[in-house]
């Protein structure tokens, strides 16, 4: 790997850890990559990597170092446990959609600024579609929170779903994407929750595949 943890103060005075990775090639932008609930793992930092190779200048914020510092679990067990205790009991949601928004700032005076976020990720992906400023495209990927937003994005965005996702139920899917509000596209494949990682049992490789390929379509036809 290519990238190293950094230090950045956030815009309440908190500093946090940051994974960033350096574009490889000639840039194509920045790229804010959120995290799912189980931290900075070496997953995450994996697709850090793939997207620097892809031309972005990465930043991965460590979103909750104020509540448990290096905070990295492993999927399943207390590590889930944990992950989903931070995430929806403990750390405020707003505070990571604020934290994206110092990243993007940090990025943005070098080109367009884009985001993907996973899971928890997911959310908060779409919720810095609908109310950040100074990004220019945005890919989410199931989450949980987005089938019950009303919320619009303002830029263009895409989000993806796994059918057989047990924490997702199916039918918010649908009839989001039946009514996508402007701005969006609604991808559903036929796969589980957290199909993008290959360190899941519900890892689908063909989704996977195709929903980096939209993501990476997305971000080059705005810019990136």
């Amino acid at each position: 790997m290519t990238g190293s943890m950094i230090r950045m103060t956030m815009s309440d005075g908190a500093e946090i850890g940051v994974y960033r990775a350096e574009p490889q090639g000639t840039r194509r932008g920045g790229l804010v990559l959120i995290q799912e609930i189980f931290g900075i793992t070496d997953h995450i930092r994996d697709l850090c990597e793939g997207f620097a190779a892809d031309g972005y200048e990465v930043l991965a914020p460590a979103l909750f170092d104020r509540e448990a510092p290096g905070f990295e679990a492993p999927y399943g067990g207390e590590g889930l446990q944990r992950g989903v205790e931070l995430s929806r009991d403990i750390h405020p949601i707003e505070t990571s959609v604020a934290d994206v928004q110092t990243c993007i700032d940090a990025l943005r005076d070098a080109g367009p600024v884009f985001a993907v976020g996973y899971c928890y990720g997911g959310s908060v992906a779409w919720f810095a579609a609908t109310r950040l400023k100074g990004l220019t495209a945005v890919s989410s990927y199931y989450g949980r929170l987005v089938p019950g937003s009303n919320e619009v994005p303002k830029v263009p965005t895409i989000a993806h779903f796994g059918r057989d996702d047990p924490g997702i139920p199916i039918a918010g899917v649908e009839a989001l994407a039946a009514s996508a509000p402007d701005n969006a596209t609604i991808y559903i494949y036929d796969a589980g929750h957290g199909f993008n990682s290959d360190r899941r049992d519900d890892y689908a490789p063909a989704a996977a595949k195709l929903a980096r390929q939209r993501t990476l379509d997305l971000f080059r036809a705005n810019g990136g």
